[in-house]
């Protein structure tokens, strides 16, 4: 299989790319081909680092792609020396992050033929980091490729968007998402299938919820919260669990992370070290550095709490979204079809007129937490705005 055989439904995207590749290559090889664009931008609702992954192994693979060489592995599972993959350290791009990225993407490839910057969540790019990411954009080194990634062109400052060469990207179906994982991952079908609808399309998603019992235990929190908010009591219970999971979520991705890169730095620092040929100095300077990095972990903890928070909250929109569908005898599949009966349950105990409501108070609430607001502040004004009348 090809580094593109996850990308399921995305043909236009994967001829966009394949040609490119070609392109590319007939640049290195000095040929007559158009070159390479050096900054793409991938949009879509799912599916964009995942494309943009694939396309950053076939720019790298001596055969455009063929998903088993060695660098196609290495870039798949991100040490691929020439491949950065970056995220926000914290909610958003800070300028300093930005300008470190463009120095380091000025250098020249180390093994392979170009130099790759994947930017994940592109839209959290503050303003003032955009204008230092611009002039690396606009005027870019030879062999160093910007792959951006967005849930749409939109979300993007213009003058970025205007110097990318989009890709667009489409939902995949629920049974072609179901069948991927029935055919490599061995995933009975209805299971599936439920999982493929819950996920809207996200592969990544839908295999974890498939094989991670923890995933679908914590599915399972959220979706029973719309039937338990039934008082105050209960609401501000709800509110102190979706926060404590995010949190939990944060410290179980980033605590092992932290401890690696704290004993690196004093490592780096001689922390710990003694002896005539040490630098008292460099120790005193390591204490900056160590600093600075809690900052940096702080924030990336706060941002994967946020993250997980807001996987939640989108979870109850497609609950939501569900119930106004049944409300109104809509054709339509359900995300949640695993749980039709509770979703009909809600459907029958309100209007049509209050689940409108709800899903408003969860996207204010998404954006209270884009805005900082306390997570527990925010999440309990919303569970109260979703309770059940008496």
């Amino acid at each position: 299989m090809t580094v593109f055989g996850d990308l399921i439904g995305q043909d236009r995207a994967i001829d966009v790319m394949r040609r490119a590749t070609s392109a590319a290559a007939e640049a290195i090889a000095g040929g007559r081909g158009a070159g390479m664009t050096h900054a793409w931008l991938f949009t879509g609702p799912a599916l964009r680092t995942a494309a943009a992954t694939a396309f950053a192994a076939s720019l790298l693979c001596p055969d455009q792609g063929c998903g088993h060489c060695d660098a196609c592995h290495h870039v798949e599972v991100g040490s691929h020396p020439d491949v950065t993959f970056v995220r926000p350290e914290g909610l958003s791009y800070s300028v300093r992050q930005t300008r470190e990225l463009v120095l380091k993407a000025a250098g020249a490839p180390t093994l392979g033929r170009w130099r790759i910057v994947l930017f994940e969540d592109a839209d959290r790019v503050t303003e003032a980091a955009a204008n230092a990411l611009l002039k690396a954009i606009e005027e870019p080194p030879p062999r160093t490729v910007w792959l951006l990634c967005a849930p749409s062109p939109d979300d993007m400052i213009i003058t970025i968007r205007s110097r990318c060469r989009v890709v667009t990207l489409g939902m995949p179906s629920t049974e072609a998402v179901a069948n991927v994982l029935v055919t490599r991952d061995g995933v009975p079908h209805d299971v599936a299938l439920d999982v493929a609808r819950a996920a809207q399309g996200d592969i990544g998603r839908a295999r974890r919820l498939a094989l991670d019992e923890e995933a679908r235990r914590r599915r399972d929190d959220v979706l029973s919260i719309p039937r338990a908010l039934t008082g105050v009591a209960e609401c501000i219970a709800a509110a102190e669990r979706l926060v404590k999971t995010s949190t939990a979520d944060a410290d179980a991705a980033t605590t092992a992370l932290n401890d690696v890169e704290t004993a690196e730095l004093r490592k780096v620092y001689g922390e710990g070290s003694s002896g005539k040929g040490l630098n008292k100095g460099l120790v005193r300077g390591g204490a900056g550095a160590l600093k600075e990095l809690e900052t940096m972990q702080k924030s990336r903890a706060t941002r994967v709490k946020r993250d997980s928070l807001d996987l939640a909250l989108l979870e109850l929109v497609a609950f939501y979204r569900d119930v106004l569908a049944v409300q109104f005898g809509a054709p339509v599949e359900l995300v949640n079809e695993d749980r039709r009966h509770e979703v009909e349950a809600v459907a029958r105990s309100s209007a049509p007129e209050q689940t409108l409501l709800r899903t408003d108070a969860i996207m204010k609430c998404r954006e209270r937490l884009a805005a900082n607001v306390n997570p527990q502040i925010a999440v309990e004004a919303m569970t109260l705005a979703l309770r059940s009348p008496a």
